[in-house]
């Protein structure tokens, strides 16, 4: 027996000591074990009791009682950013692996080993069994892409050691590494080039872009490990834990490495228009459209996380590993093939309470696209949160002409930006005078991508309903009132038959919007699968 299998063997001893000993209060009937490839966690109670296993890998070294304790302390200072009322304090355990005791702060000296206790909650609460479940819902979505956002803006940039194009090509080629030397077969040997190649491609292709962003501070101590089953809806909001400890370099990372895990692990529980939801969602409330740029090779290089990790427990377990990361390694060759296609613009215009904005969300995440809206930004440009309420003084600078051609014009340099990305992109915005449509579709031409001009209305009784109601619950990014809709159904040019609009009634109920433009983006998709065919 290896020195590894030795400690491996007293850490098991460890466990099932814990699990049926008096050291913990809970009844042994109400004590669970759960693993993970590099910790075990025993459920007890109201209490979760974390101890590591006495691991060296080539991502992390839990190998001495030291090593573990100063990981427990640093999963104690990173997830009290996120989730504060779940992690209690770091105990040292004392007596001996068969007879173990939890100690108190002041028997650190006499400690053999050291757990990390925490709050408990349901299993049911983590998103992954929710995703699962069919109980993940929009709501949740937007409220965990508020929470990221709000969480990374909170961040300071990490180090200049931290976040270079060399790291990210060498932890992505790491875990191809990893599961090439798990490969069985040629034809499983060469998906694993397909990959690597594709990797080489992109880094170089992005590299320019990780830089300019890593010194730009978009390089932070991020979570690192966010995939659904790292959240968990505690008191009705979506809340991160467990980020990851072991490996600086794994944390300190771009603020759309740490997004991409969650994107693509809603894809791995076959969610995609949640998928693209959240990443929308973030990116408006964050304004760092730019960094989906990294989007679709992030999420490759996250699959293949999860592929490395299914490929470690199996071998933990004695199974075969390569079979185990057989879904994973697919959904990486997925989006890594998801860029083929030319992407789409469409401007969803229209007067104030026509529902423009909701069927330009709805849409994107239909059609797997970002939606930029002009409410949001035009209160970006001013410095202001999306739900502000400007003094009336400030009305005239902030909707003149000036600030409204401002707004078209970073409307335009997002999608550009989008387009460039391979992102298919809906525009929310009135786009009420032809220019304004005719410089989007121009945008288009020139990105090579296909334009739509969606033009929504609804009755003029039903469009006054909709903004006085807007008004009175202040949730909107929208200020515009009903004086603001009469000057716009004066002012307004009317979209010309050459324009080729798709007329969209919004006079109905939000689950047939929602019916509906699914059915739109399904059709888009099934034109650009013919079309490339």
């Amino acid at each position: 027996m290896s020195s590894n299998d030795a400690a491996l063997a007293r850490h098991a001893r460890l466990v099932q000591a814990l699990l049926a000993g008096d050291a913990i209060a809970a009844p042994p009937s109400e004590r669970e074990l759960i693993e993970t490839h590099i910790s075990s966690l025993i459920l007890a109670g109201d209490i979760v009791y974390k101890l590591h296993k006495p691991l060296k890998l080539d991502f992390l070294d839990f190998s001495t009682p030291e090593l573990r304790r100063a990981d427990c302390l640093e999963e104690l200072r990173l997830n009290r950013r996120t989730a504060p009322q779940l992690y209690l304090d770091v105990l040292p355990l004392v007596g001996t692996s068969d007879a173990p005791r939890i100690g108190a702060a002041g028997d650190a000296a006499r400690a053999f080993d050291w757990v990390l206790r925490m709050r408990r909650f349901e299993q049911s609460a983590l998103l992954d069994a929710m995703a699962r479940e069919g109980r993940l819902t929009e709501a949740h979505i937007d409220a965990l892409a508020e929470r990221i956002a709000a969480f990374h803006a909170a961040l300071a940039p990490a180090p200049p050691q931290y976040g270079a194009p060399e790291a990210a090509r060498g932890w992505a080629l790491a875990n191809l590494d990893a599961l090439d030397a798990a490969a069985t077969s040629p034809a499983q040997t060469a998906r694993i080039v397909a990959l690597r190649r594709w990797t080489d491609r992109e880094c170089a292709r992005l590299a320019p872009s990780m830089r300019e962003r890593q010194a730009q501070g978009f390089v932070r101590e991020c979570h690192g490990d966010l995939h659904l089953g790292n959240i968990a809806l505690i008191d009705g909001m979506p809340t991160p834990f467990d980020a990851i400890t072991f490996n600086a370099e794994l944390r300190h990372i771009d603020v759309a490495s740490d997004v991409a895990f969650t994107f693509m692990d809603l894809l791995r529980h076959a969610r995609p228009a949640l998928a693209w939801r959240f990443a929308s969602a973030w990116a408006e409330r964050s304004g760092d459209y730019a960094g989906l740029a990294l989007l679709r090779f992030y999420a490759v290089y996250r699959a293949l996380v999860r592929a490395r990790v299914a490929v470690l427990r199996a071998g933990q377990r004695g199974d075969a590993g390569f079979a185990a990361a057989g879904r994973d390694l697919a959904l990486a060759e997925s989006i890594a093939a998801s860029g083929a296609h030319p992407p789409r613009l469409v401007l969803a215009c229209g007067v104030s309470g026509s529902g423009k904005s909701t069927v330009a969300r709805l849409l994107a995440q239909h059609a797997q696209a970002v939606r930029v809206r002009s409410d949001v930004e035009r209160k970006r440009l001013f410095a202001l949160a999306p739900e502000a309420r400007p003094a009336p003084e400030a009305l005239v600078g902030l909707y003149g002409p000036e600030a409204t051609q401002r707004t078209y014009a970073r409307l335009g340099a997002l999608a550009r930006g989008l387009l460039a990305a391979g992102i298919s992109t809906v525009v929310d915005a009135a786009a009420l005078r032809r220019n304004e449509r005719d410089a989007l579709r121009a945008l288009a031409a020139i990105a090579d991508a296909r334009f739509v001009l969606l033009e929504c209305s609804a009755p003029e009784p039903v469009l006054r309903a909709r903004i006085t109601r807007r008004l009175r619950e202040e949730k909107d990014a929208s200020d515009a009132d009903l004086a603001v809709l009469d000057l716009q159904l004066r002012a307004r040019e009317p979209v010309a038959p050459d324009e080729g609009a798709v007329a969209f009634d919004t006079d109905t109920s939000l689950a047939e919007l929602a019916r509906r433009c699914a059915a739109l983006a399904g059709q888009w998709h099934t034109a650009t699968t013919n079309a490339a065919a």
